[in-house]
């Protein structure tokens, strides 16, 4: 994938996100496309691509939903910072890592979203923000299960096994 096609998919996601997003909610919870797809893309094609849909899908999810310039592109590169590490270390369970990344990343995604949105703009009224996330963390957790394994065999089958020196 190269890094133009990783900026053009970060870009329809984004929008979709936002768009098309809210409709599919779930007991408040609305999915995160631009995470789970970031996290796919890093750990399926490599840090370069995930780092490019990371900053383009969060600079566009921020301008789109007026929300601080940078905090969710923030937010997103951790995550695809994270994604990086554990894709390292469970290479053999390579079908299953975005499950498990997009399962401990996307606490991290939506708790750094509402530390810096905090710091930037007004404290957001929330007695349990940890209570509140959850049904997103198992949103997001079901999609990367639905969509994860399944790309992850894909690639490996149209790409030969590169050996890396």
């Amino acid at each position: 994938m190269t890094l133009l096609l990783a900026v053009v998919g970060a870009t329809f996601a984004s929008l979709v996100e936002l768009t098309v997003g809210p409709y599919f909610r779930f007991d408040g919870a609305q999915p995160h496309l631009v995470l789970v797809l970031a996290v796919l893309v890093t750990v399926i094609v490599g840090f370069e691509a995930g780092v490019a849909w990371a900053f383009v899908g969060g600079v566009l999810l921020d301008v789109l939903a007026q929300r601080p310039l940078g905090s969710t592109a923030f937010a997103l590169l951790l995550a695809v910072g994270g994604a990086t590490i554990l894709a390292g270390l469970l290479s053999r369970l390579r079908p299953v890592v975005p499950v498990i990344a997009v399962l401990a990343l996307s606490f991290v995604y939506s708790m750094s979203i509402y530390v810096t949105y905090g710091a930037l703009r007004a404290q957001i009224p929330v007695d349990d923000p940890a209570a509140l996330l959850v049904p997103g963390i198992v949103y997001d957790t079901f999609l990367a299960a639905l969509i994860g394994p399944l790309a992850v065999a894909i690639h490996d089958r149209r790409e030969p096994e590169r050996v890396d020196w």
